[in-house]
């Protein structure tokens, strides 16, 4: 009970200092485009509505969860054909090298002429930004399996799926669950920039509306729904990691103690 209440104020501490330290720093502002702390809580609850939420927050989670979930499905299968064999590696190498390097957000304009200015656009953009870190984090982890280990699957005729499964992707899992985490900041920037171009509902669209009608204040609990949300999204993974790799973080505790 104390470990847990420890990790709690952990957890809450520094959010609390930066938010009193932006409370007293912003209280006498007369800056129209800084507005006061106060002044922004005091307008969040009458712009997030549940009417608003539903119209700009639910169809932006909704495009984050397509991507990304189409991110992780490419970039694990990929990753894992790449990872396994040697010469695809090096075919792909230096092509993964060169589509790696190129901004997301530049590829916008590109992704708009074939998939328009629908949800697909966006759900695209996301997908392409977010399938990098998921991809080479999957085949580092798949290059890394032990070979002891893959050894003695084989003497013991597991092979094929069961392999694949048991051997290859639980030994890459933590891998691949440090790119599925990089991977989910690089959505919600995407996201967001996505909607700030040719859209008509969501949170980057409603935070460009706001500063194109002077609502200042109005952008900046904005700002704060991206802030929340992100938090949110983080907590929500990590319960999910720590849940599917249980077996990994008993592990490592079990090697701290033995030291």
């Amino acid at each position: 009970m104390r470990r847990v209440l420890l990790r709690t104020l952990f957890v809450v501490a520094l959010p609390l200092v930066l938010v009193t330290v932006w409370w007293f720093a912003s209280d006498g502002s007369t800056d129209p485009f800084r507005p006061p702390l106060r002044t922004i809580l005091t307008t969040f609850p009458d712009v997030w509505t549940a009417e608003r939420l539903h119209a700009d927050v639910l169809p932006s989670l909704l495009r984050l969860s397509a991507g990304y979930a189409l991110a992780a499905v490419a970039g694990v299968a990929l990753g894992t054909v790449i990872g396994s064999y040697r010469r695809v590696r090096a075919v792909c190498e230096p092509v993964l090298e060169f589509l790696r390097a190129v901004p997301p957000p530049v590829l916008v304009p590109v992704i708009m002429l074939f998939a328009g200015i629908g949800d697909t656009m966006k759900i695209a953009v996301i997908a392409s930004g977010c399938v990098w870190p998921i991809l080479l984090n999957t085949v580092e982890g798949v290059r890394a399996v032990d070979s002891v280990l893959s050894e003695t699957a084989r003497s013991y005729g597991i092979t094929g799926a069961a392999r694949l499964r048991n051997v290859v992707l639980r030994s890459a899992s933590p891998q691949i669950f440090a790119g599925l985490r990089q991977a989910l900041s690089i959505g919600i920037i995407l996201m967001v920039i996505s909607e700030m171009t040719a859209s008509s509902n969501g949170l980057g669209y409603a935070i460009v509306q706001f500063q194109r009608g002077f609502a200042i204040p109005d952008m900046w609990t904005g700002i704060l729904v991206l802030g929340l949300l992100g938090f949110v999204l983080s907590v929500v993974f990590r319960l999910v990691e720590r849940r599917v790799l249980g077996w990994y973080h008993g592990l490592r505790a079990s090697s701290r103690r033995s030291w």
